[in-house]
C-alpha cells in the first residue's frame, strides 16, 4: 500500500524537528558575530574527525544509492558493490598522498588549485564544467530519485516531492558549512539505522516465504543459492551484463580512475577535510571508509531480495512500469511492505539521505560560484558578507534550475548507471590535470588547458563513434572508455609539456613528502580495510 500511517508521520517529523532543531543550534552557538566566507563555505577548523567522515558518507550516500544502487543490485547482483568497496581503498590513497597536498597549499576550492596550479583558464573552464555536472547531473539525480521514491511509498505527488526535497535542503544549506556537517552526523546515524533495519526486515521476509521464520542466516544462504548468477564481483565477457561492470576494469581501471576523481578531486567531497588539519582530516577520511563497507548491506543487498522474490512470482505489478520491469522501483516496493512505524523510520533514512547529498552539493555549488567565478569575474571588491549572500543565492537559483530539469529523467531505467557514466565523461581528464599538477612539476599550463577542452569531446566520440560507424568502431563498456580517454589525455599533456622548452616555474604548488607519513593508528586501520576487501573479492570473485 503506497500510503504512510499516522506512526509513519510522528516519525519522520520527529527526525525533522530533530535535524532543524540541532542545526539552529548549531548555527547560532558556533558562527561568529559576522559570518565571513571561509566559515561559511568551509566551517574552518570546526568540524572533528567524526563530523568530518559522516559528511562525507551523508554527502556521497543518497537516493542514487538507496534507490539507483537497489535497483542496479536487483539488475546486476553484488557487482555494482564495486563502487563502494573500491571507494574504501581509494579513499585510503586520497588521504596519504592527496589532502596533504591541498592542506599545505592552503587549497580551499579544486578550481583555486588549478589556478594556483596552471592559469585561471584552466580552473574556469573546469570551474564551469563541475556547476553544469552538479546541477544537470548530480542533483538532478538526486532529486529525481527521491521524488521517485517518495512519491512511491506516499500520497504525495511526484511533483510535491521534488518541491519539499529542494526546499529542506535549501534550508540545511543555507547555514552553511558548519550546520551541513554537523547535522551530517544525525542523517548518517539514521540512514544507516534505517538503512539497516529495512535490510534486516527484507531478509525476515525472504526468510518467512522459504520457511524458515525469523531465521535470517538462513535467508542469507539461501539468496545465495537461489540467485548465484547475482553474487560475482568480476563479470567475464559472456556475462551479459559485461558492459556495465567490465572485469577487471572494476578494480584497476575505469572504476579506480572513477573513485580517485570522485574522492580526490570533487569539491563537494574534498571541501568536507579542507578546513582541518591534516590528522584530523586523516582520521575522518578513515572512518568515512570503514562506513563504505556497510553501504552494500543497506542498498544492495535489498535489491538482491527483491530480485529473488520477484523472480518467484511475487511484486510483479510493483516491479514494473507499463509492462516493463523497472529496477530503480525494487527499493520503494520494499520500504512498502514494512509495518507503520518502521516504515517511517525508512522514510526519515531515505529523506536523510537525499537532504543530505543535495546539501553537501548545493554548497559546493555556491562555493565555487562564489569564489572562482563571482569573486574573480564580476565583484573582485565583494567584502565577506556580499559572498555569503551571494553564495546563498547561488544555492536557491541551481535548486530552481534542478528542479525544473528533474521530470525530464523519467525515461531512465537504471539511474545509477546513467549517473556514473556521464559524471566519467569529464572524470578522466580532471584525474589526469591533478595527478600530473601534483606530481610532476614539468606540467604545463597549456597542457592542462589541452586535457580540460579534450576530455568531453573524447568521451562522446568514443560513446557514440560505434553508432555512426554501423558497428566499425569497437563499442567499449563505458568504464573501459574512462581508461581510454585517461591515458590519451594524460600522453598528449605529457607530450605537450614536453614540448615547451620553459615551463612556468611560478605555477606549481609545494609537496611536502614528509606529510604522506602516516600515523600507526591510521595505518592499522588501512590494513583492516584493505584485508576486508581482498577476503570479499576473494569469497565472490
Amino acid at each position: 500500500m503506497n500510503q504512510l500511517h499516522n506512526l509513519d508521520y510522528v516519525v519522520f517529523f520527529i527526525y525533522f524537528i530533530i535535524v532543524a532543531s540541532y542545526g539552529y543550534y548549531v548555527y547560532h552557538k558556533k558562527r561568529s558575530q559576522s559570518m565571513n566566507a571561509k566559515e561559511y563555505f568551509l566551517a574552518e577548523g570546526s568540524l572533528t574527525w567524526w563530523a568530518i567522515g559522516a559528511s562525507l558518507i551523508a554527502s556521497n550516500i543518497s537516493a542514487e544509492h538507496f534507490i539507483g544502487m537497489s535497483g542496479s543490485g536487483f539488475a546486476l547482483g553484488l557487482a555494482i558493490s564495486s563502487y563502494e568497496w573500491m571507494a574504501a581503498a581509494t579513499l585510503i590513497l586520497v588521504a596519504v598522498f592527496i589532502i596533504p597536498v591541498y592542506l599545505k597549499n592552503k587549497i580551499f576550492t579544486m578550481p583555486q588549485f588549478l589556478s594556483m596550479r596552471y592559469n585561471d583558464h584552466v580552473s574556469t573552464i573546469m570551474a564551469v564544467f563541475w556547476l553544469l555536472v552538479y546541477v544537470f547531473v548530480n542533483l538532478t539525480s538526486i532529486i529525481y530519485l527521491g521524488a521517485l521514491a517518495i512519491s512511491s511509498i506516499s500520497t504525495i505527488s511526484f511533483g510535491w516531492s521534488i518541491f519539499g526535497l529542494c526546499f529542506f535542503s535549501m534550508i540545511v544549506t543555507l547555514g552553511g558549512m558548519k550546520v551541513i556537517g554537523y547535522t551530517d552526523v544525525i542523517q548518517v546515524v539514521v540512514l544507516i539505522i534505517g538503512g539497516l533495519i529495512t535490510t534486516y526486515l527484507a531478509l525476515d521476509l525472504l526468510a518467512q516465504h522459504y520457511g524458515y521464520g525469523d531465521n535470517i542466516i538462513k535467508a542469507l544462504s539461501v539468496l545465495r543459492k537461489e540467485a548465484p548468477e547475482h553474487f560475482h564481483m568480476i563479470f567475464d565477457s559472456s556475462n551479459k551484463n559485461y558492459k556495465e561492470l567490465p572485469g577487471i576494469s572494476v578494480l584497476i581501471g575505469g572504476m579506480l580512475i572513477n573513485n580517485l576523481a570522485y574522492w580526490g578531486c570533487n569539491q563537494y567531497i574534498v571541501q568536507r577535510a579542507l578546513g582541518a588539519d591534516l590528522p584530523t582530516a586523516r582520521k575522518g577520511i578513515l572512518f568515512a571508509a570503514f562506513l563504505k563497507l556497510l553501504v552494500p548491506v543497506i542498498a544492495v543487498l535489498p535489491g538482491i531480495i527483491m530480485y529473488l522474490l520477484h523472480s518467484k512470482g511475487m511484486f510483479t505489478a510493483e516491479m514494473s512500469d507499463h509492462g516493463v520491469v523497472k529496477p530503480d522501483h525494487a527499493y520503494p516496493t520494499l520500504i512498502n511492505l514494512l509495518p507503520a512505524g518502521l516504515k517511517g523510520v525508512a522514510f526519515a533514512a531515505l529523506t536523510a539521505a537525499i537532504v543530505a547529498s543535495l546539501a553537501g552539493k548545493a554548497n559546493s555549488i555556491c562555493t565555487i560560484f562564489s569564489l572562482d567565478i563571482y569573486k574573480k569575474y564580476l565583484n573582485k571588491n565583494a567584502d565577506e558578507k556580499k559572498m555569503v549572500l551571494v553564495g546563498r543565492s547561488a544555492v536557491v537559483v541551481a535548486m530552481v534550475i534542478a528542479a525544473i530539469v528533474t521530470p525530464a529523467l523519467k525515461s531512465l531505467d537504471q539511474a545509477y548507471q546513467f549517473i556514473q557514466e556521464y559524471v566519467g565523461f569529464i572524470s578522466p581528464g580532471v584525474l589526469a590535470i591533478f595527478l600530473l599538477g601534483f606530481f610532476w612539476k614539468r606540467t604545463t599550463a597549456k597542457a592542462a588547458l589541452t586535457g580540460a577542452i579534450l576530455t568531453i569531446p573524447l568521451s562522446t566520440v568514443l560513446k557514440f563513434l560505434p553508432v555512426w560507424t554501423n558497428g566499425a568502431f569497437p563499442d567499449y563498456p563505458f568504464l573501459d572508455r574512462m581508461t581510454i580517454d585517461f591515458v590519451v589525455i594524460v600522453i598528449v599533456m605529457i607530450i605537450i609539456s614536453l614540448s615547451t622548452r620553459k615551463p612556468d616555474e611560478a605555477h606549481t604548488v609545494e609537496v611536502d613528502t614528509s606529510m604522506f607519513r602516516i600515523s600507526r593508528s591510521f595505518a592499522v586501520g588501512s590494513v583492516i580495510i584493505c584485508g576486508i576487501l581482498t577476503a570479499l573479492y576473494t569469497i565472490f570473485w
